[in-house]
């Protein structure tokens, strides 16, 4: 066999993708902003900490918990200028305070990959239409606004409730990594999830069917579950209805 006879991957007409900044990106229930050391602290260690935080947030997580609220500043003092991720809040509009963290991460503009991670939500933020809506600003401004082929999940391979979330927003799972780390003491072994750019149509079209209002009803329950709106054109191989809903830009 001569080596055009080979097989290669699909030839692809590609141009690198935009590195992240320090964009501000706001939805109809939740506004995701870099980190604010100085304003974020105090209310990000009460969503996380006794007592009405949970302190199960940081089971998973490589840092945290923190001694005081002074700790988890310095710490978002060093995400602020971190090079190699952009740390975002989470904050709930109807409150207007943040009540969580997601990054990107592994950034490979060259590539076109890049990771949402180190994601934690306050008990308040956590299975809210805020939370979902996070997600999807999240990976709506790098797969459609940037230009990344490829946007991943990681998690601790026993972290159930991760897990679970990835597939719930459409990544796929993709394998598990073994002995991949050591966090805390323990080994971990990691599960790996991913969206490429060629999925991400059909999963912004469900996510946007299910943020439409017409998707709540009166007491506002969901409608249609999300992972229902994904998987479903996935199988048949069509675009789920899409509802009349502005895609959320960058301010």
């Amino acid at each position: 066999m001569t080596p055009t006879e080979l097989p290669l991957g699909e030839e692809v007409s590609w141009k690198p993708a935009r590195r992240p900044e320090g964009t501000v990106l706001r939805g109809a229930h939740v506004l995701v902003r870099p980190v604010d050391a100085r304003a974020d602290a105090d209310p990000l260690y009460a969503a996380s900490h006794p007592p009405a935080g949970d302190p199960a947030i940081w089971t998973y997580l490589p840092d945290g918990p923190y001694e005081s609220p002074e700790h988890l500043r310095r710490v978002l003092a060093w995400a602020e200028e971190a090079s190699d991720a952009l740390y975002f809040s989470l904050v709930k509009l109807a409150d207007e305070r943040p009540l969580g963290v997601a990054s990107y991460q592994r950034i490979t503009p060259e590539f076109g990959v890049i990771e949402i991670g180190h994601i934690w939500l306050g008990p308040s933020l956590r299975r809210t239409t805020a939370a979902t809506e996070a997600i999807y600003l999240l990976a709506g401004h790098a797969l459609d606004e940037l230009g990344y082929r490829r946007l991943e999940w990681k998690c601790n391979a026993l972290n159930v409730a991760s897990r679970r979330a990835a597939e719930r927003f459409g990544f796929r799972f993709e394998g598990i990594f073994r002995n991949h780390m050591v966090v805390k003491g323990r080994s971990r072994d990691t599960a790996w999830y991913a969206i490429t750019d060629h999925e991400w149509s059909v999963i912004r079209s469900g996510f946007e069917a299910w943020l439409a209002p017409e998707n709540f009803d009166t007491r506002g329950g969901q409608i249609r579950p999300l992972k229902e709106l994904i998987a479903s054109p996935r199988r048949h191989g069509e675009q789920p209805r899409r509802a009349r809903r502005a895609r959320p830009q960058p301010l």
